[in-house]
């Protein structure tokens, strides 16, 4: 029964993404964290005393979601069996994002290739989309700067979207899958190596990464399954993924991105902007061909065959060992 609910969630998600203004705890969990860091920033004032509230942090918004989770949950099962049912499907479902990510990363798409716009229009119209996906300068980008922003957006959230949530929900059902969600977003809010975050924002970095370490790992092979089933380039996605694997800042999302890249034989990575400051990242993959829109719905059925993969793979493994204890 348990598997039936994943799937149906898997499903919703797929079907629905995110409707803007329907109710989702993410959206809660990101007001606890600034609730709590404005209490904390009142009194600590010193970067060790930052250090120290960041840890307590993220220890009351991991904690406070999967308790809420829970109890969310035993309420449910407790007045009627069938509403704790649709509570777990709601809530597993809320965890994933891969139809929010290919919704987007579709308008991006749809933005670009618009036949009867101007290409000023087109430009304007797709650096906007992008610009509700990434943290990145838009402003200035060109088309294959722009394809490149998405399809690395694709690839990160194929494994911090999807991929990770389904793990975590093998291991620990939708409570701790919800705690890895509030990790996920503690460090999209304050992960940040900035002054402002630097100290404060240091744990929760650290833990996300500590979280998406076996994640990104399966990603890759994962990736490049998906990759094989597309009619692409497995070996070139395994050995690209491999080869530049740390060539990111990250210690876990080179992974996703250079197999993205290998899988679809472009480069991804290289000079962007942030909050006004120029980052030089390294290159990812071989730069066989010029990156083009056409790029970003490959990226995207790379992306949901390597869910559906997921999701098999983690459902299998929970029913075996269902049985064995």
């Amino acid at each position: 029964m348990t598997v039936l609910l994943w799937f149906s969630a898997f499903i919703l998600d797929m079907k629905l993404g995110d409707p803007l203004h329907w109710p989702h705890p993410v959206r809660w969990i990101g007001k606890l964290i600034n609730q709590t860091e404005q209490v904390i920033r009142r009194f600590c004032h010193s970067e060790a005393s930052l250090k120290w509230g960041g840890v307590l942090l993220w220890f009351v918004v991991v904690g406070s979601s999967w308790l809420a989770s829970y109890w969310f949950l035993q309420l449910a099962y407790g007045l009627m069996f069938w509403l704790g049912c649709m509570a777990e499907i709601w809530l597993i479902y809320t965890l994933l994002a891969g139809g929010s990510l290919s919704d987007a990363a579709k308008a991006v798409h749809r933005a670009l290739c618009q036949p009867e716009e101007t290409y000023q229009k087109k430009l304007d119209n797709s650096r906007l989309e992008l610009a509700k996906i990434v943290g990145r300068d838009t402003s200035q980008l060109q088309p294959p700067q722009i394809s490149r922003a998405v399809i690395e957006t694709v690839a990160e959230n194929s494994v911090d979207g999807v991929i990770a949530p389904l793990f975590f929900l093998m291991l620990g059902g939708a409570p701790l899958a919800m705690a890895y969600k509030a990790i996920n977003t503690l460090d999209s809010m304050v992960g940040y190596k900035t002054p402002r975050y630097q100290a404060i924002g240091m744990f929760s970095a650290r833990m996300d990464d500590l979280a998406n370490w076996l994640p990104a790992r399966l990603g890759w092979l994962l990736l490049a399954m998906a990759a094989k089933w597309q009619g692409l380039n497995f070996q070139q996605a395994l050995r690209i993924g491999w080869r530049d694997r740390y060539q990111h800042s990250s210690p876990n999302s080179g992974w996703s991105e250079a197999t993205m890249a290998g899988a679809l034989g472009i480069r991804l990575g290289g000079p962007n902007v942030y909050f006004n400051q120029l980052v030089e990242k390294p290159w990812l993959g071989d730069a066989r061909r010029e990156v083009t829109p056409d790029d970003i719905p490959r990226s995207v059925q790379i992306m949901k065959v390597a869910s559906v993969m997921a999701l098999l793979l983690f459902a299998l493994f929970y029913s075996l060992f269902s049985v064995m204890i």
